[in-house]
């Protein structure tokens, strides 16, 4: 049975954008002042100098950026964090990219492969959707695929 694909947090991005761009991160911009926010803002502009009166549309942000910072996460956090401690901890690489159109900065993990090694400041790299993990279900019901974004050098493998 196929496991279902489910983002780990609904609306913040879509791996079908409507320009035909593929994997996106979803934003929100204010009509008022052009300010665009991730994640998202559905309730008001958060933009302190916003001279108000806009409303907020959905926005693809932009596909490339540049990295900002990394670093790399080697032990298991401890709680509240939860997690099988009877699973073998696996390290990641988590990236600090700021966005080519929008010039904001946005966290999240490294694609699987790409480590702190391959990551310089400066490098250019892209979006690209990934999973963050994966439950077996149970009998008769489907597991599930949480999916997220990550960002790898470009010019990477697929």
């Amino acid at each position: 049975m196929a496991r279902t694909r489910t983002p780990v947090v609904s609306g913040w991005f879509t791996e079908d954008a409507p320009d035909g761009g593929g994997f996106r991160l979803l934003g929100t911009r204010c009509s008022a002042c052009t300010a665009v926010f991730f994640p998202r803002e559905d309730a008001y502009c958060r933009n302190p100098h916003c001279p108000g009166g806009g409303e907020l549309a959905e926005v693809p942000l932009s596909p490339r950026g540049r990295v900002w910072s990394y670093t790399d996460g080697r032990y298991r956090p401890p709680a509240p964090y939860v997690s099988d401690p009877d699973a073998p901890w696996e390290p990641y690489t988590l990236v600090a990219v700021e966005l080519e159109a929008e010039a904001m900065v946005v966290l999240g993990q490294a694609a699987p492969g790409v480590g702190v090694a391959d990551l310089a400041v400066g490098m250019e790299v892209e979006v690209v959707g990934g999973v963050l993990n994966e439950d077996a279900g149970t009998a008769g019901t489907p597991g599930t695929v949480w999916t997220t974004w990550q960002f790898r050098p470009v010019g990477g493998a697929e």
